[in-house]
């Protein structure tokens, strides 16, 4: 159905049942390649922190975000709303996080990443109920395209996707970093733990994939394969945006004026809106499918039976 997330391997795996949310072993996780981890920061000097969430840190934090997530995505999902694939991902993200951040040693500053996830998240829910509400001054040109494109079920599920991680990391994302610092108080850039966030994510993002395949579309795992390769592409499509928000929100930091500053958030806002244009596009399907190809049909049918 539309258009796969990584066409040029062909997909061989099927739909599978993901009752609760799955996690991969060290043993298990797929193949990732980290090269944003090998490209230095630049210069920035130190700000405090503007967060109006989370500004301690603390892991209840985090446990009141997917609070929140839970609750929201619930209602979503059994109306098998199209905003529910997206909600969906960042929930099972969020979770992962959480038990990724209690390894010692991971991050090398847990309470900063905390305070991150609870601001990012923020922007998500903020943006979300000011579309909800109609108010449009409240909306992000790309998160307008991708919450109007769930709401018309104009899209495969991969789209929903991708349109969600497009507005929120190529927008959210850079201007989240901006507010928080990029560096300690001690002038250590904070970009280590940035990258490692991308291993997070590699561990996450099939399991994820397969339980949203499986309760809404089951077109959404067609990046599967044997090797993985698909799959690998798609991770790597997220750290070049991830990269990229990094180096935006080093540019709105080291900004010579105000004026320059908001110059390039209007770029970062223009970008995200084009990339959303061209993926909504892409990931279209016909209004009139055969009734077994129909998404919304398939995850009444599933939602009857769970």
């Amino acid at each position: 159905m539309g258009l796969s997330l990584a066409t040029a391997v062909p997909a061989t795996a099927t739909p599978t049942t993901t009752a609760t949310p799955t996690t991969t072993t060290a043993t298990t996780e797929p193949l990732f390649i980290g090269w944003s981890g090998l490209l230095p920061p630049l210069p920035a000097a130190y700000a405090p922190a503007q967060a109006q969430q989370c500004a301690d840190g603390a892991p209840e934090c985090v446990d009141a975000t997917i609070t929140q997530m839970r609750s929201r995505f619930a209602p979503l999902a059994a109306s098998c709303d199209h905003n529910a694939v997206f909600a969906l991902t960042y929930l099972r993200t969020t979770e992962e996080y959480r038990r990724t951040a209690a390894q010692p040693g991971f991050f090398t500053d847990v309470a900063y990443v905390n305070t991150e996830d609870a601001v990012f998240a923020a922007y998500y829910f903020h943006a979300y109920d000011a579309w909800l509400t109609g108010d449009g001054g409240g909306v992000s040109p790309a998160w307008q395209i991708a919450f109007d494109a769930a709401a018309g079920r104009q899209l495969a599920g991969a789209g929903n996707i991708l349109l969600g991680m497009n507005a929120h990391v190529n927008r959210d994302l850079p201007l989240v970093l901006a507010s928080l610092g990029l560096v300690t108080a001690g002038g250590q850039s904070r970009k280590a733990d940035h990258d490692k966030v991308n291993v997070m994510l590699n561990r996450v993002i099939d399991p994820l994939l397969r339980e949203a395949a499986d309760r809404f579309d089951p077109s959404i795992d067609d990046i599967a394969s044997p090797l993985g390769l698909s799959y690998t592409v798609l991770m790597q499509i997220l750290v070049a945006w991830r990269e990229t928000a990094w180096r935006n929100a080093e540019r709105l930091v080291n900004a010579p004026t105000a004026e320059a500053r908001a110059q390039i958030q209007r770029e970062i806002e223009t970008t995200a809106a084009a990339t959303a244009t061209v993926l909504r596009t892409a990931y279209a399907v016909p209004r009139l499918l055969p009734l077994g190809q129909n998404r919304d049909t398939y995850c009444a049918a599933r939602s009857a039976r769970s």
